[in-house]
């Protein structure tokens, strides 16, 4: 008996042990437990500051985003208005430039339209072209010179604004005549006028040109019955044209042509057209004309002169 009661005490001995183990295994068991669950709020303590922190950077980065967007709005803002100026100022530039050249073009114009006024369209493009024109000689021309009869005696009664403002409106006329008929105009002489057909382009009908204007000039005398009244002088042949001088450039002829057509015009009349032999022999076909025989001309000897009927 006392053996199987020490048997017994050392299975309860045993037994104790065991639960005293278990015991111990429990209490391990639950700090661990309670270590795990520990480490586990720390995890997610951790985790929650690091959902904390990646909010806290999208909440940067979309602040950083807005900045940026403003700022990129701001940069098309002021690329748009620096366009828009730069469009403005270009568009003021082209108009400025736009005016500039309308205005140099017109300038151009007017330029023009004065040198044609002062040389032949030839002449003028030649001029303009190489800076100078050589003088060109034409052996088929008519010339024409006028002048008004007694005029230093009747400008004497007139005051000289009235002498000019008369003077002006007959030489108007014969402009417009001159021009009208293909001649061209040379210049004008105190109250002489001469002009030419059959240059700067030659013309098989300049005598009958400077004809038909010569009779125009005295219709237009004869009806206005102005003060004055007109000697006509007519001449064919050759002559040389150019420009003489460098300044206020002249568009000149020369030749025995223009001389004899001025001693021509001295022995007209007033109211007639005197012509040469020259002249009569292109014309006579198409216009009746008075034979007035030889009459003399001052340092031109004896010339044929007819009248145009």
């Amino acid at each position: 008996q006392a053996l199987s009661l020490q048997q017994q005490a050392l299975v309860i001995s045993n037994k104790e042990k065991d639960l005293q183990r278990l015991a111990y295994l429990k209490e391990k068991a639950e700090k661990q437990e309670k270590q795990q669950q520990l480490n586990l709020s720390e995890k997610e303590m951790q985790l929650q500051a690091t959902k904390l922190d990646v909010l806290g950077k999208e909440k940067d980065l979309q602040q950083t985003q807005l900045e940026f967007s403003l700022s990129e709005i701001k940069s098309k803002s002021v690329q748009r208005n620096l366009f828009i100026a730069g469009t403005i100022l270009m568009l003021l530039l082209a108009g400025s430039i736009f005016l500039g050249l309308k205005r140099t073009r017109k300038e151009k114009m007017k330029s023009d339209a004065l040198l044609l006024n002062i040389l032949p369209e030839e002449t003028a493009n030649e001029l303009k072209e190489t800076g100078s024109a050589v003088a060109k000689s034409y052996h088929n021309v008519t010339v024409i010179f006028t002048d008004f009869v007694n005029f230093t005696g009747i400008s004497e009664t007139m005051s000289p604004t009235e002498l000019v403002a008369e003077i002006h409106k007959y030489f108007t006329a014969f402009d417009a005549i001159i021009e009208s008929n293909g001649l061209e105009k040379i210049k004008t002489i105190g109250d002489a006028y001469l002009a030419v057909c059959g240059l700067p382009v030659e013309t098989k009908d300049h005598a009958h040109k400077v004809t038909k204007a010569a009779k125009e000039i005295c219709d237009y005398m004869q009806s206005i019955q102005g003060n004055f009244q007109i000697r006509i002088g007519l001449n064919s042949g050759p002559v040389v044209a150019g420009i003489v001088g460098v300044k206020k450039f002249a568009y000149d002829i020369w030749g025995d042509t223009v001389n004899t057509a001025s001693r021509i015009e001295s022995n007209s009349e007033a109211g007639r057209i005197n012509i040469s032999g020259a002249t009569y022999e292109l014309i006579k076909n198409d216009f009746a004309c008075t034979h007035r025989g030889k009459i003399s001309a001052k340092n031109k000897g004896e010339i044929d002169m007819y009248f145009v009927d």
